[in-house]
């Protein structure tokens, strides 16, 4: 284990039509992987990421367990080449269920019926085009919050729902009162104002139902102890104790992801390399604008994944050396 590295899991978002494609052919651990959850969900998971024929890859449902199983698969495969074990984890919103799976907190078959799960009820949360969510960028976070308190009604309501990183918070809530705060902001000196391609205004109050319906279903699901401290969104602590990680993957549904403080204090406890275990580079752009000391690798294919194992090994024998 190496006491800087950290492995960061993205959530939804990441997704791209064809992701994993080659690992997906050329791995036996990851094409496994896909045949697990493709055996929970009772559907093909690599015909859904890699054609993506119905177009269903974007919808909720079924994002959220191709990221996980996406993830996981990346894990596996990274310890089956070999790659040291981390000291720490943690994952942006959806991606925390991938993190407590690696950690051991959760197994990959519960794992991949919970998300299914909550992509569902998050869905079903609230209508069609009542809800909406934006990107602030270029405003410091304690404007954007204050724009969205002012902005809300209490009919009409709007929160900061995704402290991402310095300068780029995401507001969600009801679609006029994100709209409101969307010009405000403007007014106030934003350099954007964009919004997202996603109706469900998630990490706000108005996923409650789906909080509440999570909270039964995380009930009948065993949690272990983590191997290792894994960053909860909601509170933007470490976690080991079972009943904690089940209370905040209820939490994290209407709570803020605190992701710019929960890198601070990764970095913090020691966090030097941070490895982004999923398709894509949004974390390790997001890692980069929070710690910039902090070296960041993705691992998404072949290539990036064995360079990351490299520079692992070398950052540990650098640190076995600071303490010869």
């Amino acid at each position: 284990m190496s006491a800087g590295l950290a492995f960061l899991f993205p959530g939804q978002g990441s997704q791209f039509q064809g992701m994993l494609a080659e690992l997906i052919s050329d791995e036996k651990v990851v094409s496994k992987t896909f045949d697990e959850a493709s055996d929970v969900l009772g559907y093909d998971m690599k015909a859904l990421v890699v054609d993506d024929a119905d177009g269903k890859l974007d919808q909720t449902e079924f994002t959220q367990p191709a990221l996980l199983t996406a993830s996981i698969s990346l894990y596996r495969l990274w310890c089956a080449r070999g790659g040291m074990a981390a000291s720490q984890m943690a994952g942006h919103s959806l991606g925390e269920y991938s993190a407590w799976v690696a950690a051991g907190a959760i197994t990959f078959e519960d794992a991949v019926s919970l998300v299914t799960f909550r992509g569902r009820v998050m869905t079903e949360a609230v209508a069609e085009g009542v809800g909406k969510m934006a990107a602030i960028i270029g405003l410091d976070d304690d404007v954007v919050s204050e724009i969205c308190k002012n902005t809300s009604t209490g009919h009409e309501n709007v929160w900061a729902a995704n402290f991402n990183c310095p300068g780029q918070l995401v507001i969600a809530g009801h679609a006029a009162a994100v709209e409101k705060a969307m010009e405000v902001a403007k007014e106030a000196g934003a350099k954007r104002a964009l919004p997202l391609a996603v109706s469900a205004p998630s990490h706000t109050p108005l996923m409650q139902s789906a909080a509440d319906a999570m909270r039964e279903k995380l009930a009948g699901v065993s949690v272990f102890a983590p191997a290792c401290p894994v960053w909860s969104n909601a509170r933007a602590v470490s976690l080991i104790n079972p009943d904690d990680i089940r209370s905040t993957l209820v939490e994290q549904l209407v709570s803020p992801v605190r992701w710019t403080e929960t890198v601070q204090k990764m970095a913090a406890e020691g966090m030097t390399l941070a490895v982004e275990m999923g398709p894509g580079k949004v974390l390790a752009g997001l890692t980069r604008r929070i710690e910039r000391a902090v070296s960041v690798s993705s691992v998404f294919t072949s290539e990036l994944m064995d360079q990351a194992i490299v520079d692992t090994n070398n950052i540990t024998l650098a640190e076995a050396g600071e303490h010869v």
